[in-house]
């Protein structure tokens, strides 16, 4: 008996996927609770740089507010996009169908007081951010059409050739480039058009459908209307991110401030909830130690710092100070995390607990939509639409970083752009059709894998970083 496609990849590359993914997502027992080291790795990093840049994530959040208003934008400066458009580039590309499931799911796993450690590690992964969009501005380059490439690949080369050792550092770079290829066209493609049209399908009528069954289609309409934006590069990449971004950031923060409101006696039981948990939790997953697990991944896997695909787009911005944008760089993870993932944790704190949804058989994004339901019979709209933009938005940012890794591993040049444009959007359609295990945790695992590189290099440029911070603000203050 013949098998299907998804049937022929999960069976060649399904037991790869599985080994790499047990060696990326591999743990250790601390204290009876089993640690991913890879959340050790990118948590003590955020950390480290939080104290190391002397609470920078504080002390330059309004500096960094004011650079995203355009106040200190020069007009003359090289790059393709304002310090606004980088940021709402980045935004999209790390707010995604996890912010409304995935903490769901780890409060479920971690118990309410999950809640509390990933506000903590939101918070501390903005200096890791500062960090690596820093270089990635420092280290770009200019193509000759004017448009412009960063990233770490970038910063990996440069760090080892001025050491003499030219050949490590582009290894590196490659290594760096091909994993996020392969991870975009499988997270940041695959999966979110999979989610978007299983949502859409929740709200034209599930079996009953007239999308049942047609996911080719849905597929192919979603791939054209990307590929319509993607082909114009970064500036109509970061052009429909600034106004979208906003639009469905606003949709959901004020649906979620809708149900917390109308749920509001539950606000005090449901904070004092989340502090004891945090501190005394009986979580699942191993007590307090486990909250802080779970809280510090779903926020490291949601604003992805330490993976350093986000200094991609931070790369294109329109600046001489690296430093400028580093500090506009802090936005980003207190847009996702701190403010878009605490809304939804509260949203499941005030309502699906009080209402004993959690237990229940719904899990994830179903949890979050029941909770809104709860309120609104017609919530799940609300959800469906916003979990679509939010795909849309993470597949536009994700095209530009794959791309910027296939154009360092073959070179620049538009049609060589196009080609990987046209394999990106033909994976967004597969995503609509086959369900291929596989395929997401190989590419879940290599984007993840970069991090360790990539973090070991933040930790190698950390003098030089604070130096140039430091250098920025005083000229500021100086002015």
């Amino acid at each position: 008996m013949s098998q299907s496609p998804d049937q022929w990849v999960e069976a060649h590359l399904g037991p790869v996927a599985e080994s790499l993914s047990s060696f990326v997502f591999s743990t250790v027992s601390v204290a009876g609770t089993e640690v991913p080291l890879i959340v050790i790795w990118t948590a003590v990093a955020s950390l480290f740089f939080t104290v190391y840049l002397r609470l920078i994530n504080v002390r330059a959040l309004g500096l960094a507010i004011r650079h995203a208003r355009g106040d200190f934008s020069d007009p003359n400066a090289r790059g393709e996009i304002s310090h606004f458009k980088a940021v709402a580039t980045a935004v999209s590309g790390t707010v995604g169908v996890g912010n409304i499931g995935g903490v769901a799911v780890a409060i479920s796993l971690g118990g309410p007081g999950a809640a509390f450690w990933l506000f903590v590690a939101g918070l501390l992964s903005m200096s890791t951010k500062l960090v690596e969009c820093t270089l990635g501005v420092k280290y770009r380059r200019y193509n000759e059409d004017g448009s412009v490439s960063g990233g770490p690949m970038f910063y990996m080369e440069a760090y080892f050739q001025e050491r003499g050792r030219p050949w490590l550092g582009k290894g590196l770079g490659m290594f760096y480039a091909a994993a996020l290829v392969i991870g975009c066209l499988g997270i940041g493609n695959m999966w979110q058009s999979n989610q978007a049209f299983a949502q859409v399908l929740v709200i034209t009528g599930g079996e009953d459908s007239l999308l049942a069954g047609r996911g080719w289609l849905f597929g192919l309409a979603l791939a054209a209307v990307i590929a319509a934006v993607i082909i114009g590069g970064i500036r109509s990449i970061a052009r429909v991110a600034a106004v979208l971004v906003p639009i469905m950031g606003l949709i959901y923060v004020f649906a979620t401030l809708v149900v917390i409101g109308l749920s509001a006696e539950h606000i005090p039981g449901a904070l004092a909830l989340v502090m004891n948990d945090a501190f005394t939790g009986q979580a699942a997953s191993g007590g307090i130690l486990g909250a802080m697990v779970i809280g510090f991944q779903r926020a490291l896997f949601s604003n992805e710092a330490g993976i350093g695909s986000a200094s991609i787009a931070h790369s294109a911005v329109k600046t001489e100070a690296p430093a400028s944008e580093g500090i506009t760089a802090l936005l980003e993870p207190l847009i996702d995390t701190v403010i878009i993932c605490s809304l939804s944790s509260l949203v499941i704190l005030t309502t699906a607990i009080p209402q004993g949804l959690m237990g229940s058989e719904l899990v994830g994004i179903e949890l979050t939509s029941a909770a809104f339901a709860w309120h609104f019979s017609w919530a799940p709209y609300v959800i469906a639409v916003a979990a679509l933009l939010f795909a849309f938005s993470s597949a536009l940012a994700w095209s530009y970083y794959g791309l910027k890794g296939w154009s360092y591993l073959v070179g620049e040049g538009r049609v060589r752009a196009i080609v990987f444009q046209m394999i990106f959007c033909g994976f967004i359609a597969l995503g609509c059709m086959l369900e291929i295990r596989a395929v997401l945790d190989f590419s879940d695992a290599m984007t993840f894998l970069i991090a360790l590189p990539n973090i070991l290099m933040l930790y190698l440029f950390a003098p030089m970083v604070r130096r140039d911070v430091s250098e920025y603000i005083a000229a500021i203050k100086a002015r």
